[in-house]
């Protein structure tokens, strides 16, 4: 089994823990799954780095333990222990949309990136179709978290979906671009991860609910 084929494999496994991220009950049972998909990332920037011999993308592989397996899990976890001290458990707000309807929208999500791969004729790209139309699927799973949950951590973990998507497109396409591009992609994603989990918390801490629903209306 060459490393390309292990890549391939390794993506699947992404999609798994993405329709889990999306589905699961629990920010806990959620940030455990985020963390175990960027470990999944990880070894997928490893298995690169040998068959490419690209040595950037062990920095890659480096920088994104850092930033995906401990730090985004280890806020969230932290910004709930936090709302846990205001009170009883925050209740989880039901998502928009059926847990069948995520999944069926996740397979036409992932259908329409193959096909749309399938047409790409660059070299990087050839062994890799499989990884890169999941990379892809990646962003718009995670739009669709957005879109579809009401809970306000979910939503943030969508966010983290989508990066985690752009990520992996960057690292099939330009395994040697330099790590002060993958150093600046994942620091942004942590600062903006650290925000929005802070404005999380002050909004529960306001209107003591985490549903994106009842921000519609500004009260003065």
């Amino acid at each position: 089994m060459d490393g390309y084929t292990i890549v391939n494999i390794l993506g699947a496994l992404l999609i798994i823990s993405s329709l889990l991220v999306v589905l699961l009950h629990g920010l806990r049972r959620t940030a455990i799954i985020y963390g175990i998909q960027a470990f999944i990332l990880v070894c997928i920037f490893v298995t690169l780095g040998f068959t490419t011999s690209s040595t950037e993308l062990f920095t890659w592989a480096g920088t994104a333990f850092i930033t995906k397996v401990i730090l985004v899990p280890g806020v969230m976890l932290f910004a709930y222990s936090r709302l846990l001290k205001l009170g009883k458990p925050p209740e989880e707000p039901p998502a928009s949309i059926r847990p069948m309807t995520a999944i069926i929208l996740a397979a036409v999500e992932l259908l329409i990136c193959f096909a749309a791969v399938w047409g790409i004729n660059l070299p990087t790209a050839e062994a890799v179709r499989p990884a890169l139309a999941i990379s892809l699927a990646h962003f718009f799973i995670g739009l669709t978290c957005i879109v579809s949950q009401r809970n306000i951590f979910k939503q943030i973990f969508g966010y983290c979906l989508m990066e985690n998507g752009s990520h992996l497109t960057l690292a099939l396409l330009a395994p040697t671009a330099p790590e002060l591009v993958e150093i600046g992609v994942a620091t942004d994603a942590i600062f903006a991860v650290v925000i929005m989990a802070f404005l999380a918390y002050r909004i529960y801490k306001t209107t003591k609910s985490l549903d994106s629903d009842d921000l519609k209306e500004l009260k003065g």
